[in-house]
């Protein structure tokens, strides 16, 4: 027999979910303008929002991957704001027929999409995330339970507050919506609230991913985490690839669709003199094979280069450092990337559009480009408004998560007395 969840929590997840409940039948101009209001509210409360976050950067050893994903600053909040009021310009998710027909008896079938009900989210140092989450989740109508990590605990709190204050100015019931203090007892509660919470969404390492898959009794969502690879074919255009490479790896190097794995074609190692001129600049730290290193050695600065060895495949730096590795054509640049990929994003640099589709269809990823940075990779960018995360599972949803992903649907019979023999 499933236990319920111990006090405070059993409270909490109670009046989360019965909050929720009310959220699809509200205005969705309503919904609009709650979400451009708490845009403008970040903007004027940025100053006590980015003192907040001081608290908890100086906390965190600078050299820590996740120091840049947990700071925020004007600029960085600005950014969260532009992207809620996209958010907000978006049409409601909610209530669109999917599908429609009318069976040989006379009943009208109609697939219409709900929301997903309560939503489970534990997520490492990304203050952005409360911010995010919170929107994508009141626009599909969804209950939101937020559990960050403690490293991020201030700034959490100070989005929380405001987020509570926002639905308070138009009178609606915030108890859709709570912040968990960042404890493993409340990570226990809520990965045992099955009853209650409809699914859990992690985001952040592979770590905390692993952790929630192997511990959870709510279904989960897998989020990207791992290894990203480009792959640069024997007819890939050099500049157009030194270009993609560089802000493929040095963009942002916290993020999880930043370049890990880089692969050249055995034809074209010559060109990687130019391929990797930029990431010096950058100070970015190679881990190659002997083979590479003998042609860099005058041509990257030696103190970068550093003796690739096997479990460099398998790394996700979220620093200025990547692995280089050589594969004699494309079926063995493929088998590589399936063996280390995390599902998440993966590139191809070649001007042959059969072997750019080829690799297209048979690299198993979420996302796979085609000449163009794996940065790309985020729900803003898709045209989402914001993301709950990149789903690296083929399971509901794959790819950058946005309000569509966050709804499910449910089958509408019409009929006039119809009876079944």
């Amino acid at each position: 027999m499933r236990s319920a969840p111990s006090e405070p929590y059993l409270t909490i997840f109670t009046d989360v979910k019965n909050a929720s409940r009310k959220l699809a039948g509200l205005d969705p101009e309503l919904v609009s303008q709650v979400l451009l209001n708490l845009a403008d509210s970040l903007l004027e409360e940025s100053k006590p929002i980015v003192a907040a976050n001081q608290l908890d950067l100086e906390k965190m050893d600078k050299g820590n991957p996740k120091y840049d994903r947990l700071g925020l600053n004007v600029h960085r909040i600005a950014s969260i704001a532009e992207d809620l009021r996209k958010v907000a310009l978006l049409p409601s998710p909610l209530g669109r027929a999917l599908s429609e027909s009318t069976l040989e008896n006379g009943l009208r079938l109609s697939k219409v999409s709900i929301p997903l009900g309560v939503i489970g989210f534990i997520y490492e140092a990304r203050p952005n995330v409360t911010i995010d989450v919170f929107a994508l989740c009141f626009k599909s109508g969804n209950g939101c339970i937020l559990k960050g990590a403690g490293d991020a605990w201030h700034s959490n709190l100070s989005l929380f507050y405001l987020i509570k204050k926002t639905l308070k100015k138009f009178n609606i019931d915030a108890g859709f919506v709570q912040l968990l203090h960042p404890s493993r007892a409340a990570t226990a509660e809520l990965l045992n609230a099955s009853g209650f919470v409809d699914v859990i969404i992690p985001r952040g390492g592979r770590e905390l991913i692993d952790f929630v898959k192997l511990n959870s009794s709510v279904p989960v969502i897998e989020t990207g985490a791992g290894v990203v690879h480009l792959y640069f074919d024997k007819d890939g255009d050099t500049l157009k690839g030194a270009d993609v490479i560089f802000n493929s790896k040095t963009r942002k190097v916290s993020a999880c669709n930043s370049l890990d794995s880089l692969l050249v074609h055995r034809d074209r190692l010559q060109d990687l003199p130019v391929l990797l001129n930029k990431l010096a600049a950058h100070q970015v730290i190679i881990h190659c094979h002997p083979q590479i290193m003998v042609g860099l050695k005058d041509a990257y600065p030696k103190k970068l280069l550093q003796v690739w060895t096997e479990s460099s495949n398998a790394t996700e730096y979220l620093s200025y450092a990547l692995t280089i590795n050589v594969v004699e054509n494309l079926e063995q640049a493929i088998a590589h990337i399936n063996e280390y990929t995390a599902h998440n994003s993966e590139a191809i640099v070649t001007e042959n559009r059969e072997t750019a589709r080829y690799f297209q269809m048979r690299v198993d990823a979420s996302v796979v480009y085609v000449n163009a940075a794996t940065g790309f990779t985020d729900g803003a960018a898709f045209g989402l408004g914001a993301e709950v995360g990149i789903s690296t599972q083929k399971l509901h949803a794959s790819g950058p998560m946005g309000l569509a992903e966050l709804t499910g649907y449910k089958w509408l019979v019409d009929g006039e007395g119809q009876v079944r023999s």
